[in-house]
């Protein structure tokens, strides 16, 4: 794998152990929104590195939205690093988790858990989902409000697009009073994600399921209930599957 040395020029902090880092990297080469690169740091032991989706388009600046994993080894290290530290990043990305795997639909459905928001924030920087897509559901599902990142942004999406973007936050232990409570996958069940959106889950969506494997594979078999399949090169369907461990 090629590295190339990269400057961190901003940090910003949601909440305890939850952040976005924006990384000055101009020779990382051009990619699309859903993929992936790898952050790592030189150490005495070896290189340490793992993936982690762009929350942005390709440009000089590259943002990635970050969890703490109180065991992990690189996420401690990168909650210490500070503004104008050094860090490596690959020089190209990977993944086909991006629209252009997607079916042509009426309706794009994004749903992700933690941080599997930031594809979509990629994503929706860019044109190309309002010319391809008639409506945009974005449905993000984490444990606590406090957790729910990028709101200003959001609600400047739901500003500018004259009904046709949808956003759904759901919470799994509080309320949340501007969405809903439980789970993805119970509010799939019961239809309450459908009822908030006014939309229905059909053969006329392309859905994009990012994030906690569990809530993939019960989503999935879900939807697989209603006929809703995932999406193959020889076997078109609606769901796209993003696997972050």
């Amino acid at each position: 794998m090629k590295w190339t040395p990269a400057v961190i020029e901003r940090k910003h902090v949601w909440d305890q152990g939850l952040f976005t880092l924006t990384i000055r990297a101009p020779q990382v080469e051009s990619f699309k929104p859903g993929q992936f690169l790898q952050l790592g740091y030189d150490l005495p032991d070896g290189h340490l590195h793992r993936p982690y989706s762009v929350a942005s388009p390709p440009g000089e600046l590259l943002e990635f939205f970050i969890v703490m994993v109180e065991d992990g080894r690189l996420t401690p290290l990168l909650w210490k690093a500070q503004e104008g530290d050094a860090i490596d990043v690959s020089m190209k990305a990977a993944g086909s988790f991006t629209l252009d795997h997607c079916p042509q639909a009426s309706t794009l459905w994004l749903v992700g858990t933690g941080t599997g928001l930031a594809p979509y924030i990629a994503m929706l920087r860019t044109p190309e989902p309002w010319l391809r897509y008639q409506s945009i559901v974005l449905v993000h599902g984490v444990r606590h409000v406090r957790d729910l990142a990028y709101q200003k942004e959001i609600a400047g999406h739901q500003e500018r697009s004259d009904g046709r973007f949808r956003y759904v936050p759901i919470v799994s232990r509080e309320a949340c009073p501007e969405g809903l409570s439980g789970r993805i996958t119970t509010c799939i069940e019961n239809r309450s994600l459908e009822e908030r959106c006014g939309i229905e889950f059909s053969k006329d969506c392309a859905i994009m399921l990012c994030g906690n494997p569990d809530m993939l594979d019960d989503c999935a078999e879900l939807l697989g209930a209603r006929g809703i399949t995932k999406h193959k090169k020889k076997e078109p369907g609606q769901i796209v599957i993003e696997r972050y461990w």
